[in-house]
């Protein structure tokens, strides 16, 4: 009898694992970092890998083909391991996110480090500038200050390069808004021929 219980609960078990649904079917391929990762990095073949990860606890977003992601930019710093998603990288979902439909990321190049070194992504920023000289006609004297230009309000801080580890051209530090189309084609207009700054909300 003792057999025959034995027997029947072997049984019994070995159709449970037969119709148990296959754990691997519910793992995808998935893009994770493959060291830490600084904002601002221009992804490479080196810094990504495809793992194997549970269906069930992927994010929305989720990058699943390293081609797709190679070339993007950083938004934020990423451990090893972590999984990328489109808000992870400069692009149209990021954007959109942060600024509303058909919104753009514009690069906003300021001359002051310090005011770079205190600006977060997240952050809320007004963008200003200052004509270089005066319209015709102006009653401004060599004592009066020149009235700021308004580029845009309400612009979302989506990246700030990092600091340069050498000098030399090319190292100029940017602030990454998103905007409004209008805006945002209006400051990446002005900010080719006058400097800008931006306010903090």
């Amino acid at each position: 009898m003792a057999r025959r219980i034995a027997a029947a609960i072997l049984v019994l078990f070995a159709a449970v694992l037969a119709f148990r649904p296959d754990p691997a079917n519910d793992r995808v391929d998935v893009v994770v970092a493959a060291h830490d990762l600084p904002p601002g990095t221009i992804l490479t073949g080196d810094d990504v890998r495809v793992e194997k990860r549970s269906a069930t606890i992927l994010p929305d977003g989720a990058s699943t083909n390293s081609g797709a992601i190679i070339g993007a930019t950083l938004t934020g710093p990423v451990r090893r391991g972590e999984m990328l998603t489109d808000f992870r990288v400069l692009g149209p979902r990021l954007a959109e996110s942060a600024a509303g439909k058909d919104a753009r990321i514009v690069p906003v190049p300021l001359s002051d480090a310090a005011t770079i070194d205190m600006i977060r992504t997240g952050d809320v920023v007004d963008i200003l500038t200052v004509a270089g000289g005066d319209a015709a006609g102006s009653s401004r004297t060599a004592d009066t200050p020149p009235e700021p230009t308004v580029l845009a309000t309400d612009a979302v801080v989506v990246l700030v390069s990092p600091k340069p580890t050498t000098k030399g051209v090319g190292t100029e530090r940017v602030v990454m808004v998103a905007l409004p189309p209008q805006q945002a084609n209006r400051v990446a207009a002005i900010a080719l021929v006058q400097a800008v700054t931006l306010t903090f909300r």
